[in-house]
């Protein structure tokens, strides 16, 4: 009996620690070089540019270690939320986001890096709950896209700009995040 609870209590603690490297991991990965790892960019495209989808994949790759993929959005015009992970490097992001502004009719929103994979891009994207993102400026944007960042400091204020909220309005009422991440 005795043996039970211990095989259970020894599962249970793997098992959290599991967890919580896990996420870990996912807040802090271990960034490999591009030329390893490469980016993967997914973008949401307005019905206008189906036809031109290949020209608009060789823009989105130009700045290279790139895999695009690209959808044609069901309706007029895809979300303006992009999520850029935090792997990715500045010379990349800064790229893809001038290609969100041109392709996409600008950026309203970033995604906070906590819900999906370190070198993912995400263009036009509505997989996330209002709760994972944060509204950006025009200004913002335009602070985040300067040349002069190296990529850690473009991710840290890529980082700064999507600091989720502790509490959300639903229902009427202001209630926890339930989409809350901590930041590192």
């Amino acid at each position: 009996m005795v043996s039970r609870w211990l095989l259970i209590f020894f599962v249970s603690v793997f098992f959290a620690l599991f967890l919580w490297v896990s996420t870990s991991t996912a807040m802090n990965p271990d960034c490999s070089p591009v030329e390893e790892k490469s980016v993967k960019v997914e973008a949401w495209m307005s019905k206008q540019y189906e036809k031109s989808l290949r020209q608009i994949r060789n823009e989105f790759s130009a700045m290279g270690n790139t895999r695009v993929t690209l959808w044609v959005y069901p309706t007029k015009n895809p979300s303006k939320i992009v999520a850029i992970g935090s792997c990715v490097p500045a010379y990349i992001g800064r790229h893809i986001l001038r290609m969100a502004i041109e392709y996409s009719g600008g950026v309203s929103s970033l995604v906070h890096q906590g819900f999906f994979s370190s070198n993912w891009i995400g263009v036009g994207t509505s997989l996330f709950a209002e709760s994972s993102f944060r509204p950006v400026t025009k200004d913002q944007l335009t602070k985040l896209m300067d040349t002069s960042l190296d990529t850690q400091k473009f991710q840290a204020a890529y980082r700064q700009l999507t600091m989720q909220q502790k509490k959300v309005k639903a229902f009427g009422l202001l209630l926890d995040n339930p989409k809350l991440i901590e930041n590192p």
